[in-house]
């Protein structure tokens, strides 16, 4: 078992430069890919402004000491 696995890491780093190299160089980056890339990132960031408000309210709702608005038990006699 331990032969087989050095013989076949061995014809895997032997065989990974050959499989990585294409012979043409890529120009760089297309516009399609920067687009695909922009928006997600545009997704990411319209997602985190809505749950940082949410983190930022469930803060302020934790550490405010006091208690405003609260309603009366019920039966109870306000004056």
């Amino acid at each position: 078992m331990k032969l087989i696995i050095t013989v076949l890491t061995a014809i895997m780093v032997k065989a990974t430069p050959a499989q990585a190299s294409s012979g043409q160089e890529t120009m760089g980056t297309s516009l399609l890919v920067l687009l695909f890339l922009g928006f997600g990132a545009l997704i990411v960031v319209c997602q985190l402004i809505p749950s940082l408000v949410l983190f930022c309210s469930m803060l302020k709702g934790l550490f405010d000491s006091t208690a405003k608005n609260t309603m009366p038990k019920t039966g109870a006699k306000t004056l």
